[in-house]
């Protein structure tokens, strides 16, 4: 769940640095609070990238993404930026799930005798 999640999470975040000028020349945004939200988001997403094999990850991560909507109020391609960076955390959050309950499933399972059976020790020899 780390890698997924938290490449998501980065890249939404490169996103937003880059978007705060634009938002503050092109929709008139004021400069103090772009980059306040960009400190708040920054703030949520090192946390959520740091805890983000726990629920409360997951949940800042999901924070991060209602913040990203609620900033298309403001700026409208905000908005669809937020819906996109919205359904690739819910499948990065989903496949990664899906991958560490796999993973456990594997590690739990006892390991099955090879194709010898029971006490095979590998290739038999020439008996030199």
């Amino acid at each position: 769940m780390r890698v997924l999640g938290s490449t998501v999470l980065v890249f939404e975040w490169l996103i937003i640095a880059l978007g705060v000028p634009v938002a503050i020349n092109t929709a008139g945004v004021p400069a103090r609070g772009a980059w306040i939200f960009l400190g708040v988001t920054t703030v949520l997403i090192v946390l959520a990238i740091g805890t983000i094999t726990r629920p409360v990850g997951v949940a800042l991560g999901w924070a991060v993404q209602v913040c990203i909507l609620m900033a298309g109020l403001v700026v409208p391609l905000l908005a669809v930026l937020g819906l996109l960076f919205g359904a690739l955390y819910f499948t990065a959050i989903r496949l990664a799930r899906r991958v560490d309950e796999a993973k456990a499933a594997h590690t739990a399972a006892p390991e099955a005798p090879g194709p010898g059976g029971v006490g095979d020790t590998g290739p038999v020899g020439d008996g030199a």
